[in-house]
Protein backbone atom coordinates (compact mmCIF):
# COMPACT_ATOMS: atom_id res chain seq x y z
CA UNK A 1 0.00 0.00 0.00
CA UNK A 2 1.82 3.32 -1.23
CA UNK A 3 -0.12 5.88 0.98
CA UNK A 4 0.98 6.03 4.21
CA UNK A 5 -2.40 8.71 5.44
CA UNK A 6 -4.53 5.51 4.15
CA UNK A 7 -2.76 2.55 5.33
CA UNK A 8 -2.69 5.10 8.87
CA UNK A 9 -6.92 5.67 8.67
CA UNK A 10 -7.37 2.00 7.78
CA UNK A 11 -4.98 1.18 11.10
CA UNK A 12 -7.04 3.73 13.16
CA UNK A 13 -10.31 1.80 12.77
CA UNK A 14 -8.83 -1.81 13.06
CA UNK A 15 -7.25 -1.15 16.28
CA UNK A 16 -9.50 -3.23 18.55
CA UNK A 17 -7.47 -3.68 21.52
CA UNK A 18 -7.41 -0.38 21.96
CA UNK A 19 -11.37 -0.57 22.78
CA UNK A 20 -11.10 -3.72 24.38
CA UNK A 21 -8.84 -2.11 26.92
CA UNK A 22 -10.56 0.87 28.04
CA UNK A 23 -14.12 -1.32 28.36
CA UNK A 24 -12.02 -3.96 30.53
CA UNK A 25 -10.34 -1.16 32.43
CA UNK A 26 -13.72 0.72 32.60
CA UNK A 27 -15.06 -2.29 33.99
CA UNK A 28 -12.23 -3.49 36.24
CA UNK A 29 -12.07 0.20 37.80
CA UNK A 30 -8.73 1.27 36.58
CA UNK A 31 -7.57 4.70 36.28
CA UNK A 32 -5.73 5.18 33.24
CA UNK A 33 -4.54 7.77 30.64
CA UNK A 34 -5.59 8.26 27.18
CA UNK A 35 -3.31 9.58 24.95
CA UNK A 36 -4.95 10.84 21.73
CA UNK A 37 -2.88 12.30 18.89
CA UNK A 38 -5.15 15.73 18.07
CA UNK A 39 -2.94 17.62 15.29
CA UNK A 40 0.61 16.78 13.62
CA UNK A 41 2.45 18.28 10.50
CA UNK A 42 4.65 16.76 7.86
CA UNK A 43 5.61 13.00 8.30
CA UNK A 44 4.93 11.01 11.53
CA UNK A 45 4.24 8.08 12.48
CA UNK A 46 0.46 8.82 13.47
CA UNK A 47 -1.92 10.83 12.41
CA UNK A 48 -4.67 12.69 14.11
CA UNK A 49 -7.16 10.19 15.74
CA UNK A 50 -4.49 7.81 16.96
CA UNK A 51 -4.82 6.36 20.38
CA UNK A 52 -2.77 4.85 23.11
CA UNK A 53 -3.73 3.72 27.11
CA UNK A 54 -1.78 3.87 29.55
CA UNK A 55 -2.99 2.25 33.42
CA UNK A 56 -1.71 2.93 36.46
CA UNK A 57 -0.48 -0.71 36.39
CA UNK A 58 1.92 0.01 33.72
CA UNK A 59 -0.10 -1.77 31.54
CA UNK A 60 -0.19 -0.19 27.89
CA UNK A 61 -2.54 -0.55 25.17
CA UNK A 62 -2.29 0.62 20.96
CA UNK A 63 0.53 3.17 19.92
CA UNK A 64 1.05 6.88 19.12
CA UNK A 65 3.67 5.61 16.70
CA UNK A 66 6.53 4.67 19.08
CA UNK A 67 10.03 6.13 19.64
CA UNK A 68 10.90 8.91 21.56
CA UNK A 69 7.81 10.98 21.20
CA UNK A 70 5.82 7.55 23.00
CA UNK A 71 8.55 7.62 25.55
CA UNK A 72 7.56 11.21 26.46
CA UNK A 73 3.89 10.50 26.46
CA UNK A 74 4.84 7.62 28.86
CA UNK A 75 6.49 10.01 31.02
CA UNK A 76 4.02 12.48 30.90
CA UNK A 77 1.21 9.79 31.46
CA UNK A 78 3.04 8.26 34.81
CA UNK A 79 3.42 12.11 35.70
CA UNK A 80 -0.15 12.63 34.84
CA UNK A 81 -1.48 9.81 37.22
CA UNK A 82 0.04 11.03 40.12
CA UNK A 83 -1.42 14.27 39.99
CA UNK A 84 -4.78 14.22 37.95
CA UNK A 85 -5.84 16.07 34.96
CA UNK A 86 -4.56 16.60 31.42
CA UNK A 87 -1.98 18.10 29.73
CA UNK A 88 -0.40 18.21 25.87
CA UNK A 89 2.74 16.71 24.73
CA UNK A 90 3.71 19.12 21.38
CA UNK A 91 6.76 18.45 19.56
CA UNK A 92 8.87 18.59 16.86
CA UNK A 93 10.43 15.03 16.48
CA UNK A 94 13.23 16.12 15.09
CA UNK A 95 14.17 18.95 16.20
CA UNK A 96 13.57 18.24 19.63
CA UNK A 97 13.15 14.58 20.37
CA UNK A 98 15.89 13.63 17.01
CA UNK A 99 13.71 11.30 15.74
CA UNK A 100 14.02 11.12 11.69
CA UNK A 101 10.34 11.72 10.76
CA UNK A 102 10.86 15.36 10.97
CA UNK A 103 7.22 15.94 11.32
CA UNK A 104 5.53 17.76 14.27
CA UNK A 105 2.86 16.40 17.10
CA UNK A 106 0.74 16.72 19.61
CA UNK A 107 -0.99 14.52 21.85
CA UNK A 108 -3.59 15.33 24.41
CA UNK A 109 -3.14 13.15 27.64
CA UNK A 110 -6.54 12.56 30.38
CA UNK A 111 -6.58 11.00 33.07
CA UNK A 112 -9.85 8.63 33.03
CA UNK A 113 -11.06 8.12 36.26
CA UNK A 114 -13.20 5.29 37.37
CA UNK A 115 -17.02 5.65 38.15
CA UNK A 116 -16.86 5.28 41.91
CA UNK A 117 -19.09 2.01 42.86
CA UNK A 118 -21.47 2.87 46.11
CA UNK A 119 -22.45 -0.67 47.76
CA UNK A 120 -25.80 -0.05 49.62
CA UNK A 121 -26.71 -3.52 51.92
CA UNK A 122 -29.93 -2.94 52.58
CA UNK A 123 -33.12 -2.47 50.12
CA UNK A 124 -35.55 -0.83 52.02
CA UNK A 125 -37.36 2.55 51.57
CA UNK A 126 -34.33 5.22 51.92
CA UNK A 127 -32.41 2.57 49.62
CA UNK A 128 -34.48 3.06 47.20
CA UNK A 129 -34.13 6.95 46.18
CA UNK A 130 -30.52 6.83 47.58
CA UNK A 131 -29.74 4.01 44.79
CA UNK A 132 -31.58 6.55 42.09
CA UNK A 133 -29.52 9.68 43.29
CA UNK A 134 -26.47 7.95 43.50
CA UNK A 135 -26.61 6.62 40.04
CA UNK A 136 -28.25 9.97 38.74
CA UNK A 137 -24.37 11.59 40.20
CA UNK A 138 -22.51 8.85 38.08
CA UNK A 139 -21.79 5.95 40.95
CA UNK A 140 -21.82 2.32 40.03
CA UNK A 141 -24.55 1.23 42.55
CA UNK A 142 -24.82 -2.08 43.90
CA UNK A 143 -27.88 -3.00 45.70
CA UNK A 144 -28.04 -6.12 48.44
CA UNK A 145 -30.91 -7.76 50.46
CA UNK A 146 -32.12 -11.27 51.01
CA UNK A 147 -35.45 -10.43 50.81
CA UNK A 148 -37.02 -11.24 46.69
CA UNK A 149 -39.56 -8.51 47.75
CA UNK A 150 -37.16 -5.73 48.37
CA UNK A 151 -34.32 -6.92 46.21
CA UNK A 152 -36.73 -6.40 43.45
CA UNK A 153 -34.44 -4.91 39.55
CA UNK A 154 -38.04 -3.48 39.66
CA UNK A 155 -37.19 -1.02 42.36
CA UNK A 156 -33.76 -0.33 41.15
CA UNK A 157 -34.08 -0.22 37.22
CA UNK A 158 -30.39 2.03 37.91
CA UNK A 159 -28.73 -0.25 39.99
CA UNK A 160 -27.29 -4.22 40.07
CA UNK A 161 -29.43 -6.07 42.47
CA UNK A 162 -27.82 -8.75 44.76
CA UNK A 163 -30.72 -11.29 46.64
CA UNK A 164 -28.59 -12.57 49.00
CA UNK A 165 -27.78 -12.46 52.85
CA UNK A 166 -25.52 -9.10 52.86
CA UNK A 167 -22.93 -10.62 55.14
CA UNK A 168 -22.21 -13.62 52.58
CA UNK A 169 -21.82 -11.44 49.75
CA UNK A 170 -19.57 -8.98 51.56
CA UNK A 171 -17.69 -12.09 52.54
CA UNK A 172 -16.96 -13.24 49.21
CA UNK A 173 -16.71 -9.31 47.79
CA UNK A 174 -13.59 -7.95 46.61
CA UNK A 175 -13.85 -4.43 47.79
CA UNK A 176 -11.68 -1.37 46.10
CA UNK A 177 -9.83 1.37 48.12
CA UNK A 178 -11.92 3.88 46.28
CA UNK A 179 -15.39 2.25 46.88
CA UNK A 180 -18.12 3.61 48.84
CA UNK A 181 -20.49 1.54 51.19
CA UNK A 182 -23.66 2.51 53.11
CA UNK A 183 -25.22 0.29 55.66
CA UNK A 184 -28.55 0.54 55.35
CA UNK A 185 -30.86 -2.92 56.79
CA UNK A 186 -33.95 -4.04 58.35
CA UNK A 187 -31.87 -5.55 60.99
CA UNK A 188 -29.30 -3.66 63.93
CA UNK A 189 -27.49 -6.91 64.45
CA UNK A 190 -26.85 -7.08 60.64
CA UNK A 191 -26.08 -3.85 60.40
CA UNK A 192 -23.07 -4.26 63.01
CA UNK A 193 -21.76 -7.10 61.53
CA UNK A 194 -21.49 -5.71 58.26
CA UNK A 195 -20.35 -2.29 59.60
CA UNK A 196 -17.70 -4.56 61.99
CA UNK A 197 -16.54 -6.20 58.41
CA UNK A 198 -16.29 -2.82 56.65
CA UNK A 199 -14.30 -0.97 58.88
CA UNK A 200 -11.18 -3.25 58.46
CA UNK A 201 -11.60 -2.49 54.81
CA UNK A 202 -9.92 0.53 53.46
CA UNK A 203 -13.19 2.15 51.84
CA UNK A 204 -13.21 5.75 50.26
CA UNK A 205 -16.22 6.12 52.61
CA UNK A 206 -18.60 4.20 54.90
CA UNK A 207 -22.01 5.39 56.53
CA UNK A 208 -24.80 3.88 58.34
CA UNK A 209 -28.34 5.20 58.51
CA UNK A 210 -29.38 5.60 62.00
CA UNK A 211 -29.88 7.91 64.72
CA UNK A 212 -27.31 9.46 67.22
CA UNK A 213 -28.59 6.61 70.16
CA UNK A 214 -28.25 4.04 67.40
CA UNK A 215 -24.95 5.35 66.86
CA UNK A 216 -23.32 5.68 70.41
CA UNK A 217 -24.56 1.93 70.98
CA UNK A 218 -22.65 0.94 68.02
CA UNK A 219 -19.86 2.50 69.03
CA UNK A 220 -19.12 1.51 72.21
CA UNK A 221 -19.98 -1.89 70.83
CA UNK A 222 -17.36 -1.52 68.74
CA UNK A 223 -14.95 -0.16 70.86
CA UNK A 224 -15.54 -3.51 73.10
CA UNK A 225 -14.28 -5.42 70.31
CA UNK A 226 -10.99 -3.86 69.36
CA UNK A 227 -11.84 -1.11 67.04
CA UNK A 228 -9.35 2.09 67.62
CA UNK A 229 -11.64 5.88 68.37
CA UNK A 230 -9.90 6.21 65.03
CA UNK A 231 -11.26 3.08 63.05
CA UNK A 232 -14.73 4.17 64.65
CA UNK A 233 -14.75 7.80 63.42
CA UNK A 234 -14.60 6.24 60.24
CA UNK A 235 -18.15 4.86 60.42
CA UNK A 236 -20.43 8.30 59.20
CA UNK A 237 -23.53 8.00 61.23
CA UNK A 238 -26.30 9.55 61.70
CA UNK A 239 -25.02 9.64 57.77
CA UNK A 240 -26.22 13.22 55.89
CA UNK A 241 -26.12 16.49 56.06
CA UNK A 242 -28.14 18.16 58.40
CA UNK A 243 -31.59 19.65 56.15
CA UNK A 244 -33.85 18.49 58.76
CA UNK A 245 -35.26 15.15 56.78
CA UNK A 246 -38.10 13.60 57.44
CA UNK A 247 -39.00 11.13 54.74
CA UNK A 248 -37.26 8.41 52.95
CA UNK A 249 -36.77 11.15 49.70
CA UNK A 250 -35.32 13.59 52.37
CA UNK A 251 -33.33 11.49 54.14
CA UNK A 252 -31.68 10.12 51.05
CA UNK A 253 -31.19 13.54 49.53
CA UNK A 254 -29.10 14.50 52.94
CA UNK A 255 -27.27 11.26 52.68
CA UNK A 256 -26.31 11.79 48.91
CA UNK A 257 -25.02 15.34 49.72
CA UNK A 258 -22.78 13.91 52.68
CA UNK A 259 -21.29 11.16 49.92
CA UNK A 260 -20.97 13.94 47.70
CA UNK A 261 -18.91 16.36 49.67
CA UNK A 262 -16.52 13.24 50.58
CA UNK A 263 -15.97 12.40 46.84
CA UNK A 264 -15.43 16.38 46.07
CA UNK A 265 -13.15 16.47 48.91
CA UNK A 266 -15.33 18.90 51.17
CA UNK A 267 -15.13 18.37 54.66
CA UNK A 268 -18.15 16.40 56.51
CA UNK A 269 -20.06 16.76 59.73
CA UNK A 270 -17.89 16.30 62.81
CA UNK A 271 -18.53 12.61 64.51
CA UNK A 272 -19.31 11.44 67.79
CA UNK A 273 -16.50 8.96 69.52
CA UNK A 274 -17.27 7.11 72.84
CA UNK A 275 -16.32 8.80 75.88
CA UNK A 276 -12.60 8.68 77.31
CA UNK A 277 -12.23 8.38 80.85
CA UNK A 278 -12.31 11.53 82.40
CA UNK A 279 -8.75 12.81 83.52
CA UNK A 280 -8.22 14.52 87.01
CA UNK A 281 -10.38 17.37 87.49
CA UNK A 282 -12.11 16.91 83.93
CA UNK A 283 -14.61 15.36 82.55
CA UNK A 284 -14.89 16.93 78.80
CA UNK A 285 -14.89 14.12 77.00
CA UNK A 286 -13.49 13.84 73.42
CA UNK A 287 -16.43 14.33 70.98
CA UNK A 288 -18.76 15.68 73.00
CA UNK A 289 -19.04 18.71 70.51
CA UNK A 290 -19.35 16.40 67.52
CA UNK A 291 -22.18 14.81 69.02
CA UNK A 292 -23.96 18.04 69.56
CA UNK A 293 -23.56 19.22 66.01
CA UNK A 294 -24.35 15.56 64.23
CA UNK A 295 -27.09 15.98 62.05
CA UNK A 296 -30.50 15.25 63.46
CA UNK A 297 -31.44 12.19 61.65
CA UNK A 298 -34.52 10.37 62.07
CA UNK A 299 -34.00 6.55 62.99
CA UNK A 300 -34.20 4.71 60.06
CA UNK A 301 -37.70 4.12 58.67
CA UNK A 302 -36.86 0.51 56.85
CA UNK A 303 -39.10 -2.56 57.15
Amino acid sequence: MSDPTLFDAIGRSQAPEVWEALARWRAAGLRFVLASVIASRGFTPRKPGAHMLIAETGETAGTIGGGAIEHRVLLEARELLAAGGTTMVKKHLTQELGMCCGGEMAVFLEVIEPAPRLLLFGAGYIARPLAALAAGCGFEVTVVDERPEWAASERFPDACVVCRAPEDHLRELVTRAGDYAVVATHDHAIDQRLVQELLRRPLRFLGMIGSVPKQRKFALRLRARGFSDEQIARLRTPLGVSIGAETPEEIAVSAMAEIIAVRRGMPGPRRWTPRQAPTEGRDDAPGQAAEASAPSVHEKSEP
